[in-house]
């Protein structure tokens, strides 16, 4: 991981122990800190790297990570805010098992044709062969669904609306990416039946909006919440509307999260019927949405810089870190003592706060640890800082530094962390509104998909257009596809016309190339 760089010799510079440029080379061989790469040179090894620093741990299986309590931590952060909100809706967790019988998930045609190359099945049970091979879920449509039909017999026993917090393997693919695409990845997946497809459409957006606020409000992620197009969207389903990030460095889409109505097709294979008020047979209507682990990927991959992982204080398990900074005949007791203080006096503000009073490990070294795994605010307390009743405050996002006084410590550490939350939103905001691109005609699309823009098109939306445009942009770099139509449309003027066919457009949809 380590490896020679600008930073490491800044960091080195940075810290009270001293350590110049001639040194840099033995430090980084004791302490084994540092990137070995810059995000905007290798952005692919620099994330790897990023990830590396106590956020996952490859394993010896190709595309499954472990995830390690620092990342795991920002996951128990989102499931605790995403299970309360739904749980105001009414939805209730359950568990259906991980095994998927080959009759149950070929039953929906389209569902299994979307995901059977994906789809990973037991065939063995010791060195026996099993009679039947067993699939282990790719998705749970089919695992539950034949028990919503025995569940559900009569209009009182809807809304049914269930949620369950679980791992799901999607086995074949190239290129793993740790959070972005493994084999294996934790999720949350909501099921839920309806009597009306009013009903159906309504909850869809109120999920979609939840996972917005995720990604807004907790990761400090922009993103664009629109409909997927019918080649994007999920197999089986009647429409999918998804909230879409995207990453300025490598000009590629993300689809975050997921919301859709499945409509009737479901209930139809599965016969999930219900008698209504008139004593008449309906076919329910269903909804399904979810949201995985990939989430803290695009959180990463947004904010992170050359000093490593940069974390929104609302997702951050250690918010702020307080580290002594004892000179040569120091009060080393009293610095200690007034770093413990620091700490439970924000603990006890309920602020997430550590202190670092590790003595095998220079100042220097702990700030540039702790940079590297993102903590959104650090305290230092030395001599004079002791002397003056104070203590200094250093951003992680924007590396400012303040002198504030111990009296004032808890209100203004929560403002700090307020401000942090709200800056690194409209960074990302500005960086992500900087790559849209819009344009009229395919001459200009090809120039844009170029530059790595996110592109913003009149399209006529037609299916045979999109895999046009996807086999005539096919590349190295992969192919350009709809990622969504925004909701928020801008004006269409009359007469305008699709970029890629020349007929007459009906939307404004984003494009681009995508994880």
């Amino acid at each position: 991981m380590a490896g020679p760089s600008g930073k490491k010799e800044k960091v080195a510079k940075a810290g009270p122990s001293g350590g110049g440029g001639k040194k840099k080379k033995d430090v980084k061989k004791e302490t084994g800190l540092g990137l070995s790469v810059k995000k905007d040179e290798n952005f692919g090894e620099w994330y790897s790297e990023v990830c590396k620093h106590e956020m996952i741990e490859y394993y010896d299986i190709s595309g499954c990570y472990i995830l390690r309590p620092w990342s795991m931590a920002i996951w128990e952060i989102m499931q605790t805010f995403f299970d309360a909100e739904i749980k105001k809706m009414k939805v209730k967790n359950c568990y259906f098992p991980l095994f998927v019988s080959p009759g149950v998930l070929e039953k929906e045609k389209d569902h299994i044709e979307g995901f059977a190359p994906e789809v990973a099945w037991v065939t063995k049970s010791g060195k026996s062969d099993l009679e039947v091979p067993i699939a282990i879920r790719p998705t749970s449509e089919t695992v539950m669904y034949p028990y919503y039909s025995k569940w559900i017999r009569g209009h009182r026993d809807l809304p049914l609306k269930l949620n369950q917090w679980c791992n799901v393997v999607r086995w074949e693919f190239s290129n793993p990416t740790p959070f972005i695409r493994s084999r294996e990845f934790l999720w949350q997946e909501g099921h839920t039946a309806f009597a009306t497809k009013e009903e159906a459409d309504k909850e869809v957006l109120e999920i979609l909006e939840l996972y917005r606020r995720i990604y807004e409000e907790y990761l400090a992620v922009p993103v664009v919440k629109g409909m997927k197009s019918e080649n994007e969207k999920f197999a089986g389903g009647l429409y999918t509307t998804s909230v879409e990030a995207f990453i300025p460095n490598t000009g590629r889409g993300v689809q975050g999260a997921t919301s859709h109505c499945l409509g009737q097709n479901f209930a139809k294979m599965f016969e999930i019927n219900f008698e209504n008020e008139k004593g008449e047979t309906e076919m329910v209507w269903q909804n399904s949405w979810a949201y995985s682990t990939r989430t803290i990927g695009v959180m990463i991959m947004t904010h992170g810089d050359d000093k490593g992982l940069i974390l929104p204080p609302k997702v951050a398990s250690v918010q702020v870190v307080v580290i002594p900074v004892p000179y040569k005949d120091a009060n080393t007791q009293g610095i200690f003592d007034a770093c413990t203080a620091t700490v439970a006096a924000l603990s006890e503000a309920g602020i997430r706060a550590e202190e670092d009073l590790r003595d095998n490990y220079s100042p220097g070294w702990k700030y540039s640890n702790w940079e590297m795994k993102g903590v959104p605010l650090r305290i230092e307390i030395g001599p004079r800082d002791l002397e003056n009743d104070q203590v200094r405050t250093v951003r992680r996002d924007n590396g400012v530094k303040e002198d504030i006084p111990r009296g004032s410590l808890v209100e203004h550490v929560k403002e700090l962390l307020e401000k942090i939350q709200a800056n690194m939103y409209e960074v990302a905001k500005q960086k992500r509104e900087a790559c849209v691109e819009e344009i009229k005609t395919w001459d200009e699309f090809i120039v844009a998909l170029n530059k790595k823009k996110l592109i913003l098109a009149p399209w006529c939306d037609e299916e045979e257009v999109e895999r046009d445009v996807k086999a005539r942009t096919k590349g190295e770099t992969g192919a350009a596809k709809t990622l969504c139509s925004p909701f928020e449309q801008p004006e269409l003027p009359e007469g305008t016309l699709c970029f890629a066919s020349g007929k007459p457009a009906k939307k404004w949809t984003y494009w681009g190339r995508s994880y």
